[in-house]
C-alpha cells in the first residue's frame, strides 16, 4: 500500500496520471454495488445500473449470441481507448474472432467490432459526444446508442479520420439492419423497454 501511495503522490505532484493509477484508486474506493465506473477523458463517472438499462443490454447480448460466442461478448469490462485517459466500460462489446487478452488480461480496442451504449441521463453526453468520437478514432466499425428516454436508437458506422460517416436513427420497434457491416445481423428492438 505504501508503494501505491507513493506512486499516487508522485503522479499527483508531476501531473502524470495513468489509467492504471486511476483504476487503482477506484478499486480502493467504496464504490456501491450495481454501479458502473468509467474514465472518460480523465474524468471518473459512476452510474447506477437501472432495470431498464440492464434489460436492453441483455436483449442486445442475447441477439448477438446468434453470431458471437459468449467469450467474444463482454459487458461493463474495462477497455482502454486512444486519447487522454480513456478507460471505458462499454455496455456491450462484440470482439473479432481470434481476439485475445493482452498481458494485463484486458481486451484490445483494435479487436472491437461492435459497441452498444444504453443511455443513462447523467452520462448521456459522454455516449453522444466524447465516447462516440473516441470509438470513431479507434476505428470501431459499428457503434449503437440506445436511448430509452426518447425511445430511439442511433447507429453509427463507416469510421474514418476520427468521424463516423454513416448515421441512422429510428424509433424502438424498427429493426437495426447490420447485414452490411462486420456484425452481419439484424437486431430487433420491439422489446426494448422505455424509461
Amino acid at each position: 500500500m505504501t508503494v501505491l501511495a507513493d506512486r499516487i503522490e508522485m503522479a499527483e505532484s508531476t501531473g502524470e496520471l495513468t489509467l492504471d493509477m486511476m483504476f487503482e484508486w477506484l478499486e480502493r474506493m467504496p464504490v456501491p454495488e450495481g454501479y458502473k465506473t468509467e474514465i472518460v477523458g480523465g474524468h471518473i463517472f459512476m452510474t447506477p445500473q437501472r432495470r431498464t438499462h440492464w434489460d436492453i443490454i441483455l436483449n442486445i447480448v442475447e441477439q448477438l449470441r446468434a453470431k458471437y460466442p459468449r467469450t467474444r461478448v463482454v459487458s461493463d469490462v474495462r477497455m482502454d481507448y486512444p486519447g487522454h485517459l480513456n478507460g471505458f466500460a462499454s455496455d456491450v462489446v462484440a470482439l473479432a474472432e481470434g481476439s485475445e487478452a493482452d498481458a494485463d488480461g484486458r481486451r484490445r480496442h483494435e479487436d472491437v467490432e461492435f459497441i452498444a451504449e444504453v443511455i443513462s441521463k447523467k452520462t448521456a453526453g459522454n455516449d453522444y459526444g466524447p465516447k462516440k468520437d473516441t470509438y470513431a478514432a479507434a476505428g470501431v466499425p459499428v457503434y449503437l446508442i440506445v436511448d430509452p428516454y426518447t425511445g430511439e436508437w442511433h447507429l453509427h458506422t463507416l469510421p474514418k479520420d476520427g468521424t463516423y460517416h454513416g448515421a441512422v436513427t429510428f424509433g424502438f420497434g424498427e429493426e437495426i439492419d447490420l447485414t452490411g457491416t462486420v456484425v452481419d445481423l439484424v437486431l430487433k428492438t420491439d422489446e426494448f423497454p422505455r424509461d
